[in-house]
């Protein structure tokens, strides 16, 4: 089994990302994907970094993936994604239709999270596009990835999200802007200030959601490092990371030791928790509220 860092989803400055994948190359990864998912007004880096950047990490061994937006609203975005996918060199996470029929031409591409993958017959067509490997939905459970598995397209891989807050949404209008009460255009780059997001609480001050500009996310940190073996029998071939600011190596770690065999599921799961921002979950794997803890 494989290890995945997922795209940073948040706004980091420039320097900040170009630090973390500087210590990402030494860390016990096999894919990194690289790239903006969430706002394309985000342009620390542009497309010639995001390259540069995948030119090291393969130097040290990685295989990198260029990652693409999640939600398209103008040409220039399309452009963006047009120039990714014939970058000539990696492949890349396809977010959103267009970009499966940019990519479908080429030598393959991964099938992002944000697809609804809910049975084996768009597995089948999703394959016969050119998909290499598809990213399981987070809201799915380990039954129905056990029905899916079970007729899976036998040359396509499986990708679980099996680290970090849940993106359960997207929106064209901004959550961050709003917060800040100031109009998406003229946002001023709120979403820095929040480098792992902005929680949202009920009334009653419970952690429900989590906002990162026009996405989404869980409260709390889905964490699967304790159902690494269910999915290794589940045929599962990668189980992705999301970065999050501080702490990213230890729960890489943790999880290359569980998949050694170093450590067991159950510690690692312990040893993780201190990490996982806003408490841990992992309600959906066992088809329950996905907000919830089951041991």
């Amino acid at each position: 089994m494989k290890i995945s860092l997922g795209p940073i989803v948040y706004f980091w400055p420039r320097q900040q990302v170009l630090d973390f994948y500087g210590r990402v190359a030494e860390l016990p990864v096999d894919i990194v994907y690289l790239g903006e998912t969430v706002c394309s007004k985000r342009r620390e880096l542009g497309i010639d970094d995001w390259l540069e950047l995948a030119g090291q990490l393969r130097a040290a061994g990685k295989q990198p993936v260029l990652s693409t937006l999640s939600l398209l609203e103008a040409g220039s975005e399309l452009g963006v994604v047009r120039r990714l996918v014939g970058n000539g060199e990696y492949p890349v996470e396809a977010n959103d239709l267009s970009a499966v029929e940019m990519a479908a031409a080429g030598p393959g591409f991964v099938a992002g999270p944000h697809f609804n993958t809910y049975n084996a017959a768009t597995l089948e067509l999703l394959a016969s596009l050119g998909a290499i490997r598809w990213v399981m939905p987070v809201e799915l459970s380990r039954d129905s990835l056990a029905a899916i598995q079970a007729q899976r397209p036998g040359d396509l891989e499986t990708e679980v999200f099996a680290w970090g807050r849940l993106p359960l949404a997207f929106s064209a209008r901004c959550f961050t802007a709003r917060a800040a009460d100031v109009p998406k255009d003229q946002c001023g780059f709120r979403c820095m200030d929040h480098p792992q997001g902005l929680p949202l609480a009920t009334r009653e001050g419970e952690g429900l959601f989590t906002i990162n500009g026009i996405q989404v996310q869980s409260g709390r940190t889905a964490s699967l490092i304790g159902m690494i073996p269910e999915l290794q029998q589940l045929g599962v071939d990668v189980v992705r990371v999301s970065p999050q600011p501080t702490h990213t190596g230890d729960v890489v770690s943790l999880f290359r030791g569980v998949i050694d065999g170093r450590l067991a599921p159950a510690e690692a799961a312990g040893l993780a928790e201190p990490f996982a921002v806003g408490g841990a979950c992992n309600g959906y794997w066992y088809g329950a509220a996905g907000m919830v803890a089951v041991s």
